[in-house]
C-alpha cells in the first residue's frame, strides 16, 4: 500500500519539489486522517521531508527506504515547471516525450521506473504481511507503471492526489491494483 504525502507549497506552485517540507495545508488533513490509515505489518517512507512530515502527522513511525526516494530532477530541482519550460523548452519537451531522456541531469523516467520496480519486485522480509509506504506521487506512478507492465509514457496519464492510498497486491509479475482510495477521517466514514 502506498500513501501519497499531504499538500505543500511546492506542489501548489508546480515546482520540481526538491525536498520541500509538508506545510499546514497538508499537515492538518493528514492528522485528521490518522485514524483511517490501513493496518500494516511494516511501515516505510521515502526520505523526503514531505514524506516524513506526512508519516508523523498520520501517527506512523516508518523506516526510511532510500529506494523509494522521489524522482531525481538534477538541476531542475526546486524550480517551477513554468520557469524550466521557459528556459529549456527543448529539454522539457524531450523529458515529456522520451522516457530515456534526462536533460535535467537527474533520472530519466525509465531509470525511475526501473528503480521503483526493482524495489517492488524484491523480497521484503519473509515475503508475508502487508507493507505500507508514504512515498512521493512519482514513486506511486512508477510503481503502477511497473506493476501493470504499462508503457512508460502511461506514467504521464496517472494522477495521484495527496493523501490517497494506492494498493498493489500479488507478487512480482502478477500484481493487482486498487487505485486512489482517499484517506478520510473516521467520522467521515460513518
Amino acid at each position: 500500500m502506498l500513501i501519497s504525502p499531504g499538500m505543500n507549497a511546492a506542489l501548489r506552485e508546480a515546482r520540481f519539489a526538491g525536498d520541500a517540507p509538508l506545510d499546514d495545508s497538508g499537515r492538518r488533513p493528514a492528522r485528521a486522517a490518522a485514524g483511517s490509515v490501513p493496518v500494516a505489518d511494516r511501515w516505510l517512507r521515502g526520505p523526503s521531508r514531505r514524506c516524513r512530515g506526512t508519516a508523523e502527522a498520520l501517527g506512523l513511525r516508518p523506516d526510511t527506504e532510500h529506494a523509494l526516494r522521489d524522482w531525481e530532477m538534477g538541476r531542475w530541482s526546486g524550480a517551477r515547471l513554468s520557469e524550466v519550460s521557459a528556459d529549456e523548452p527543448e529539454g522539457v519537451a524531450a523529458w515529456l516525450a522520451d522516457p530515456s531522456a534526462a536533460p535535467h541531469g537527474g533520472e530519466s523516467l525509465l531509470e525511475l521506473c526501473a528503480r521503483v520496480g526493482a524495489w517492488l519486485d524484491s523480497p521484503h522480509g519473509d515475503g508475508t504481511g502487508r507493507i505500507l509506504g508514504v512515498v512521493e506521487p512519482a514513486v506511486i506512478r512508477a510503481a503502477v507503471v511497473h506493476a501493470l507492465a504499462l508503457p512508460p509514457l502511461a506514467f504521464w496519464r496517472l494522477d495521484v492526489a495527496p493523501l490517497t492510498v494506492t494498493e498493489l497486491s500479488g507478487r512480482s509479475g502478477r500484481w493487482n491494483l486498487r487505485c486512489g482510495r482517499p484517506l478520510v477521517p473516521e467520522e467521515s466514514v460513518r
